[in-house]
């Protein structure tokens, strides 16, 4: 559970283009943090969810031909 900001937190072990976006439990894009060719390495994105309704979200991390969802809870 986060409120109203959380960090995701991910690693590349090679230079590939990456996307990180947010979705409601509807599966509507809420929000696209990433969208980008990114180096190898460890990285940090910040989530605001200010602006949302308290409830449960998924984000979905591209990278290259890997994807992986997982779960968030906003409490407001």
């Amino acid at each position: 559970p986060f409120n109203p900001t959380t960090t995701i937190n991910y690693q590349l072990p090679v230079n590939t283009f990456v996307t990180l976006k947010v979705y409601n439990i509807l599966g509507e894009e809420v929000a696209t943090l990433v969208n980008e060719e990114k180096s190898a390495g460890i990285y940090q994105v910040k989530f605001d969810g200010s602006s949302l309704s308290s409830g449960i979200y998924f984000y979905k991390l591209t990278a290259g031909k890997i994807s992986e969802i997982k779960k968030m809870m906003l409490v407001k």
